[in-house]
């Protein structure tokens, strides 16, 4: 029989977050452990039909409002409708209290908390998500990380463990003539191609990014950006594009799922993120030999091939951040696979890792 475990999150859409858990889904025994989903939407996401495919179950619920008792009742409904789930894992970052608080109440034995970034913005929700977020150790049996910087803010001074942010390395591994066969057919053989993948949220701190493509611009006028992935901020990026005039040198993609595509044909990944968990884009870039200057707000544990990475201050000059990028470009692309591997990123070693930490806590807490 196999273990069904239950994973809240927002929605399956192409995310860092989501891609993760697919990593993890396509990779693990699904003879012996079957994943499920209670989103936060009612659309279909970029992630359920292959979820379905898998096997897995797609539950709705309303979105999530942490002080409405309606949605707690909601919750607690679920929970007790579908007790055969022993296993909730919670993947909503300072909030996931909310879930964790309403699975112990209706007696779910193994509750994750699953850390995912290192901060939050500090806007006026700041405060309620903070108060949410000293709850988690109170109602959690377990407590996950990304890497240990996002598992300290979060936890502060609890236990837990360190779970990576896998990907299937092979996927990646650089070719020289892979590369040249996309780029023909994007029609960038000739230009200097700059790459982002994320998320298009505050976060991700795309109006810099800008900034510093403008100054790239001044010394290599044929530069392309290529912005892969959605998000509200889309609008907004592009009316700065079209007032900084740079608009016909960028490209939105999108989401994609030929990420390691696109990645072969970039010269250079610039992430320059306000904060970050353990973001798989930086280990797929890694993956892919490809250089990258990064903001000091993205975690040093990402950083597997120390050649390859330049890490600069948000506060340097975007001249600064231009010149370092352009001197990237220099450095020869090589298969790094080895060293992801060795870093412990390899989905298929990480997917066993994590199946059998959900098949010893159904022993530990005599789930039968």
């Amino acid at each position: 029989m196999d273990i069904r475990v239950l994973h809240i999150v927002t929605y399956m859409g192409r995310g860092g977050l989501e891609t993760m858990l697919m990593n993890y889904y396509r990779h693990i025994d699904r003879n012996k452990v079957q994943f499920d989903f209670l989103v936060h939407r009612d659309f279909e996401a970029d992630y359920d039909a292959e979820i379905r495919e898998l096997g897995g179950k797609i539950y709705h619920i309303s979105r999530l409002i942490p002080w409405s008792h309606s949605y707690r009742e909601k919750l607690k409904h679920f929970f007790r409708e579908h007790s055969e789930y022993k296993i909730v894992h919670v993947h909503q970052d300072c909030l996931s209290s909310v879930a964790l608080q309403c699975a112990k109440e209706c007696g779910v034995p193994v509750r994750i908390a699953h850390s995912h970034t290192s901060s939050a913005v500090k806007d006026l929700k700041y405060l309620i998500k903070k108060y949410y977020m000293k709850k988690i150790p109170v109602y959690a049996t377990d407590l996950f990380a990304c890497v240990k910087q996002a598992g300290n803010w979060m936890f502060r001074g609890n236990d837990f463990r360190v779970i990576p942010n896998g990907i299937c390395v092979q996927d990646y591994i650089y070719s020289e003539k892979k590369r040249k066969k996309i780029r023909k057919e994007s029609d960038t053989e000739n230009n200097l191609v700059i790459g982002h993948v994320g998320n298009l949220t505050r976060a991700k701190n795309h109006e810099f990014l800008l900034r510093v493509f403008c100054e790239i611009l001044k010394k290599e006028s044929s530069a392309q950006l290529i912005l892969v992935g959605d998000g509200k901020f889309q609008e907004k990026i592009k009316k700065q594009a079209i007032q900084l005039g740079i608009q016909e040198n960028i490209f939105f993609t999108g989401t994609r799922s030929d990420v390691n595509e696109l990645m072969q044909a970039m010269d250079v990944f610039v992430f320059p993120s306000l904060y970050e968990g353990l973001p798989v884009t930086m280990i797929e870039a890694q993956a892919a030999g490809l250089p990258c200057v990064i903001s000091d707000y993205v975690s040093e544990e990402c950083i597997v091939t120390s050649d390859l990475i330049s890490v600069m201050k948000l506060s340097d000059s975007v001249e600064m951040w231009a010149e370092c990028a352009l001197q990237k470009v220099k450095i020869d692309r090589r298969n790094t696979s080895e060293e992801i591997e060795k870093a412990g990123y390899d989905i298929k070693i990480a997917a066993k890792k994590l199946e059998q930490i959900y098949l010893e806590k159904y022993d530990k807490y005599g789930v039968k």
